[in-house]
Order: structure tokens, then sequence, then C-alpha cells
């Protein structure tokens, strides 16, 4: 398989004012490192405000004006300039974006779909691919001609999904993908997911939704303040997760229902908390002298990686 996005060692950070008029560059995305390849599904959990969604924006190109970005961003091999992510965005690589507001209100769906093709030939051969694909996702006809407000909300989830496919696209971007729908509505979200990586297609998927990643994630890249800790494989999450690395992926898994509900005291940092040490080490029950003031590096381990000292050679 092809590997498609290459994310190095990439920082986000942020001007901040404090008090009076003194800045402090306030670093939201440290170190964050990870890799997708054609037909993988990754994915990226994190809880809501950890940042994860700056992910997404770093790799479109379409961060806030005063958003400072450190490190590489390669797709098929080639470090990508802002230039270079304007031209693949909407066309190999897209995005499936959060909410659904992003549909225009004032725009039948068949024309958001096609989008602004002036060329006759061209946009008559569009619709025809537009029908096609709307009609794999059981989009009728007649939702060609809808407004959004006339769509239910798992219609338009389908055409969110269905309008990114127009393009072929590579790579598929899902931000949040499934907050506020119902169970039904999200499988049938997750499965269009499956159908992208059965065609190939590699996709990113950026969720706080523990049970959205496990039902169709190969890979799943665990965000905590800010830093990616943990890339376990999906099958890493089953028995009493001793798979699993980092302790908090450990106390994650065991937090969940079914698994005890375990809870482990205290907060994950907000940035600007995080002292020089590990993220982790106030809540780590298996912490080293050197964690409170030494931030361990992302170690390889194949497909698999860990931010822990625990894991170094010769540890």
């Amino acid at each position: 398989m092809e590997k498609l996005l290459d994310v190095e060692n990439v920082s986000i950070s942020f001007i901040q004012y404090t008090k009076g008029l003194n800045q402090r560059d306030l670093k939201v995305i440290t170190d964050l490192t990870l890799d997708i390849s054609e037909g993988e599904i990754l994915a990226v959990l994190g809880s809501s405000g950890s940042g994860k969604s700056l992910l997404a924006h770093a790799i479109f190109g379409i961060l806030p004006e005063n958003a400072n970005l450190n490190g590489k961003i390669k797709y098929k091999g080639k470090e990508l300039s802002q230039q270079d992510k304007e031209e693949l965005r909407g066309e190999e690589i897209v995005l499936v974006p959060q909410s659904v507001n992003f549909l225009d209100p004032l725009m039948k769906i068949s024309d958001q779909a096609i989008g602004n093709v002036k060329d006759e030939a061209k946009r008559k051969e569009k619709k025809l691919k537009q029908r096609e694909i709307f009609k794999h996702y059981n989009l009728g006809p007649e939702v060609d001609d809808m407004y959004p407000f006339q769509l239910s909300g798992g219609m338009a989830r389908r055409v969110l999904v269905s309008t990114a496919l127009l393009s072929d696209p590579k790579l598929v971007v899902a931000d949040e993908p499934t907050p506020g729908l119902d169970e039904k509505t999200v499988k049938e979200t997750l499965n269009h997911f499956k159908h992208m990586k059965e065609d190939g297609i590699g996709v990113l998927l950026i969720t706080h939704d523990i049970h959205a990643a496990l039902e169709v994630a190969d890979r799943i890249g665990i965000f905590y303040s800010g830093y990616v800790i943990e890339i376990a494989e999906n099958n890493d999450f089953t028995g009493a997760g001793e798979n699993l690395l980092h302790p908090y992926t450990k106390a994650l898994y065991k937090a969940l229902p079914a698994n005890g509900f375990e809870l482990v005291k205290g907060h994950q940092p907000l940035h600007g908390e995080i002292q020089n040490g590990c993220p982790y080490y106030d809540r780590c029950e298996m912490r080293f002298d050197r964690c409170r003031d030494e931030r361990p590096e992302l170690i390889d381990l194949g497909t698999k990686k860990v931010r822990c000292f625990k894991y170094e050679e010769g540890a």
C-alpha cells in the first residue's frame, strides 16, 4: 500500500496576550507525528478541545492567520507548501466536515455538490457522476432539487460524504462526523468510511468517540494535551488491554463501562499548563523521576508508536 500522508513533528501555536500587552506563544499541538496509507482508516482520538481538529486545518492550509506551524506535512512523499495544499484540497484530499452547517442554506443540493463549473459539457459530465454517487448512497433524484433544511440529519450527512467523493479523492479527512447523530445514523456514517477503505481511499477520522474509532479504524492515534502519546492497532483494544502500551491509553480503555468504568484521578492539562516533562506525569502510576523534567520522544515500533520512557531501548 502506498503511503499517502506523513505528519512529522508538527507543532501549532498561537500568540496569546496575557496581562497588559505581554505575549506568550501558546502551543496547542506539539510534536505531532502520524502516517496513513491508502486503504487504511486511522482514527485520531482525543477529548473535545484537545486541538485535534487543528490537524485537519493544517493539512488543508486553513489555519488562522495568527497560527504558527512548524514541522512537515507530506503527501505521497512530497512536503506540502501552502500552494500545494490549496491545489490538492477538494481534489485529491477532501474534507468531510464536522457540521452539516457547511451546506449553503440558499443553494439546491445538486448545485452545491457540482460547484461552479461553467463549461456546459463538463457540468453535464459532473452532474451524471453526482447522480451516480448520490444513488450509491441512497439519495434519490428528488434530493437534487432540495434545500438543506428539507433534509433529515442522515440525508445531510450522506450528502456531505457523497460530495466529498465527487473528485475521486485519494485521502478523506473526516472531522468529528458523528456528534449529535442517533445510533442508526452513526452506524450508517461509519459504514460510508468502510466503503471508502474498500475502494482504496485513505481515511483520517478525527473524533472524540472511542466507540466510533474502534468500529472502523485499523489504527488509533491517542491524543493527549496536544500530543500523540500512542498509535495502537485496533485489535490491541481487547481483553484487559494488555497489548496497549501507554498508561493513559490503558486507563482510557479501562474507563469504558464494559471494562469496569475504572477512573483515574486528575484532569488532562490545558494548553499552557504542561511543564517541561511528560504531560501525563501527574496522573501516571508508573512514572520515573526523569518524567517530571524530561519529555519522552515518540518511539517508532513499526505500525505502533508510543511516547513513554518505559519503551526506550535498554529501559
